[in-house]
Order: structure tokens, then sequence, then C-alpha cells
């Protein structure tokens, strides 16, 4: 099952530690959904495409489009 994560420094803690690939995936009504894959789950968050923009900017793990 996938987890929701809401805070945005829990976002890149697990960005930085345990995930392998940020999955991209812009959505209809001006959501983004970054999906990070680790060994056991699979974490979503969801933010604004400003934000989404700034924050893979700073990940330097591998990053695909849905």
């Amino acid at each position: 099952m996938p987890c929701e994560i809401t805070d945005e420094k829990q976002f890149i803690e697990i960005a930085k530690t345990r995930a392998s690939v940020c999955r991209i995936k812009k959505l209809k009504n001006d959501v983004v959904k970054l999906k990070l894959r680790t060994p056991k789950t699979l974490y979503t968050f969801k933010t604004n495409p400003a934000k989404a923009e700034e924050l893979l900017k700073n990940l330097e793990i591998e990053k695909s489009e849905l």
C-alpha cells in the first residue's frame, strides 16, 4: 500500500536517504503528485506545481514523468 506524506521536510528526508527514484504525475486540477520508490514502500506527496519544481531541483535521485 502507498503511504501519503503531508510534511515537506519528511519528503526531502526520505528522498535523500532511502528513495531510488522519484516519479512525477501532473493532475488536471493544478496538483502535482510526487512518488518516491523505496525498497519497501511507495510514498506519495501532493503539492502545487511551483512547490514541486522547487523540491525537484534539490533532489539528486533519478526523476521520471508519468
